[in-house]
């Protein structure tokens, strides 16, 4: 299956200085996430693979992106998009063969690209082989030690051990039945049941994803992007907890388990955000800092408020924590100012960057989110019923000025599939598509995350818009995105496309990425206006068009004539 003589090297660094405390790569780098299943099918069943990737990786070179971040692509049931896995260590026949994985490592470092791999340590597939293993054991065994089973509460143990409601709704616990056909213990899953929690203070546990990153360190990736980053320790005697009421833009999401961002600190919850999770991160950083290179780890931590965010970068522990706080900010120009200025801080307080984001596969894509008129709850997703729907050319005007006042910013970035082309949520998907888990787990009253998901559109007249050659699509595509297809805007001046690549082109050109932020005074509140080295940046987030200071205009989002528009955002020398 694999071919082992045929391991990719590490991404060379092109100079010293990448690697140089202070200047390391991936503080200023731009990360462009491949949702796999997603980007490009190169065998046609419909469903993205990684000689897909192989095959579309010059289109990313050509955009202007330091490394890819690719969502998991190991061996999975499949029951929650590969998030469920059952082989840390081998790749999924959906996706290919670890020598596909080879050969598209080997050709993204020809191209200059690093590879991150994401990493789902909180919970395995409850197909993998150490589950399978923890149920035919029994109670009280060392193979159940490994994840979290616990004897019920009740008479005859019938109620859960405690009140936990799943991240996708429902309890956060189910009940296993013994060979005997009788009921037994109970097993934590804070996602879907299909996903038991591993028990982390399990030493065996601890070993175990040891050796799983040393496998795919020795493979040649630049780094892993970790899944539920917060979680895998939680509180002693799994108290009980019941979490505040539901409210406010993109959300608390608190009683689905994920919490928002707020300005104030909340008290966290018993299964997120327990200190000893570092511990973890600090072995793992001792080893990734053994191998040449520098590899990274990057947090997926949906911790507030941001100074505890900052926790997970401290210098001896990972070195990205995704920017949330940024990502859940309304377009508003004194919040932006608020929570740049709070994100600088508290990053530079622990001497690493802010990396800043502004979608990816868990959202509501920010073309269609920053026009919602309505509460947007993280994880709820939105359809046909959602109150609010956006407008889609007020929704794409305000997405170009997000990312273009979002890649001026100093730190590093990512940028997820197919927002380069303006892609919207698709929110007319069929109920019978659906795949999300949250979909039937709230029997259809949160849409989840599939609208984010869709398959992209390479040529606007290929079968399934160039995703395959055969037509075939595991979601389908609505049929308006042909217009936004990558070949009817390659080229073409003033389309998402070209944005995107002359930012980023400019913000290689002008190192905005280790820059400074300096504010701008005189304009109104609406207005997102600074310096960041020889680049004035000015973002209307308001309606009424603002005189320009002088200055020739390098990068705009929007058509200028003589002054700045609103919803728009532009770069000046």
């Amino acid at each position: 299956m694999s071919n082992e003589s045929a391991l990719p090297a590490a991404m060379p660094s092109a100079t010293d200085a990448a690697l140089a405390p202070g200047a390391e790569w991936w503080r200023t780098a731009v990360i462009y996430q491949i949702y796999p299943r997603s980007f490009a099918d190169a065998s046609g069943d419909g469903i993205g693979d990684l000689p897909g990737i192989t095959g579309r990786l010059d289109s990313l070179a050509a955009l202007g992106v330091d490394a890819i971040w690719l969502s998991p692509f190991y061996t999975s049931p499949q029951k929650d998009a590969g998030y469920d896995v059952a082989d840390y260590c081998d790749i999924d026949p959906l996706f290919g063969t670890l020598a596909d994985f080879n050969a598209m490592t080997a050709r993204a470092h020809e191209l200059g690209i690093r590879v991150i791999v994401d990493l789902v340590p909180n919970h395995s597939s409850d197909q993998h082989r150490w589950f399978q293993a923890a149920l035919a054991a029994g109670a009280g065994s060392v193979e159940r030690a490994r994840y979290i089973f616990r004897d019920g509460k009740g008479k005859n143990g019938e109620l859960p051990p405690n009140n936990w409601q799943s991240v996708f709704g429902g309890p956060a616990w189910t009940r296993v039945t013994g060979a005997d056909g009788q009921p037994e213990q109970w097993y934590l899953h804070l996602f879907d049941s299909s996903q038991p929690d591993l028990d982390w203070n399990n030493r065996w546990v601890r070993d175990q994803f040891l050796d799983v990153l040393r496998f795919w360190l020795d493979r040649g990736v630049d780094g892993f992007r970790v899944d539920v980053a917060h979680g895998m320790i939680k509180a002693d005697g799994l108290p009980d907890y019941t979490p505040p009421a539901e409210g406010g833009s993109m959300g608390g999401g608190t009683a689905t388990l994920e919490p928002g961002i707020s300005d104030e600190a909340t008290d966290d919850p018993p299964y997120w955000a327990q200190d000893g999770v570092h511990e973890i991160y600090r072995e793992w950083r001792i080893l990734l800092d053994s191998y040449p290179g520098g590899r990274i780890l990057a947090a997926e931590a949906w911790v507030d408020p941001l100074s505890k965010v900052a926790n997970w970068v401290r210098p001896d522990e990972m070195h990205q924590a995704f920017n949330f706080a940024y990502l859940e900010t309304p377009w508003a120009g004194k919040d932006l100012r608020a929570v740049i200025d709070d994100s600088i801080e508290a990053f530079s307080a622990v001497g690493a960057p802010s990396t800043w984001v502004l979608s990816n596969h868990d959202v509501v894509r920010h073309a269609s989110r920053l026009a919602l008129t309505a509460d947007n709850l993280q994880g709820h997703g939105i359809g046909p019923k959602t109150v609010g729907l956006p407008d889609q050319e007020v929704g794409l005007r305000r997405a170009r000025a997000a990312t273009a006042l979002m890649l001026s910013l100093p730190g590093s970035a990512y940028i997820y599939q197919g927002e380069e082309l303006g892609l919207p949520e698709a929110i007319d998907l069929p109920d019978s598509a659906r795949q999300d888990p949250t979909w039937f787990r709230t029997n259809g009253e949160r849409y989840g995350r599939d609208g984010c998901r869709v398959p992209l559109p390479w040529e606007a007249d290929a079968p399934a818009f160039g995703f395959n050659g055969t037509g075939a699509s595991w979601l389908p595509q609505p049929t308006g995105w042909s217009a936004l297809a990558r070949d009817k805007q390659l080229g073409v001046q003033g389309s998402t496309l070209e944005l995107y690549r002359r930012a980023l082109e400019l913000r290689r050109e002008h190192a905005l990425g280790s820059g400074d932020v300096t504010w701008l005074d005189g304009y109104p509140d609406d207005v997102v206006a600074f310096r960041n080295g020889s680049v004035t940046v000015i973002a209307n987030t308001g309606t009424k068009p603002i005189a320009l200071p002088a200055g020739d205009v390098v990068l705009s989002s929007a058509p200028i004539d003589g002054e700045l528009p609103g919803d728009a955002t532009v770069w000046l020398v």
